[in-house]
């Protein structure tokens, strides 16, 4: 099963604190060398019903993806640097005109770093999975 349509067109994303600063950061997860070694941690989060689910992989780092979204519906990877959770830095990505679904581009969350997922909507956070 593939998680990522090869035809998928999206939004520019948007970044902000010291994202881009890490390897492989501004890539998309389809990029070569990590197509393929990412798997879902931790449980979909939900919304009315709208999915959230968080992608790591252990060579590359981690995004977010969300799914049954509307327009206006962002998924968004926060990563902290020092793993405590604080985040240093961040990327989203916003729902296309006639699609249901975002992905963003990879969070380096490795030797030391964690991140999360959001689903945020309208500008606010709706749900959000663990720090991993």
């Amino acid at each position: 099963m593939a998680l990522l349509p090869t035809s998928a067109v999206h939004a520019a994303s948007f970044s902000g604190g010291n994202y881009g600063a890490y390897a492989r950061e501004g890539q998309y997860p389809t990029v070569s060398g990590c197509a393929g070694t990412f798997r879902q941690v931790g449980a979909t989060r939900t919304f009315e019903g709208m999915a959230l689910k968080y992608y790591y992989s252990d060579a590359c780092g981690s995004f977010a993806r969300i799914e049954n979204a509307r327009t206006n519906c962002a998924a968004v990877l926060e990563r902290s640097n020092s793993g405590t959770g604080r985040a240093d830095g961040w990327v989203s990505e916003t729902v296309d005109s006639g699609l249901t679904y975002a992905y963003t581009k990879i969070g380096n969350n490795l030797d030391g770093r964690v991140s999360r997922a959001i689903l945020a909507c309208d500008g606010h956070a709706l749900v959000n999975t663990g720090w991993y």
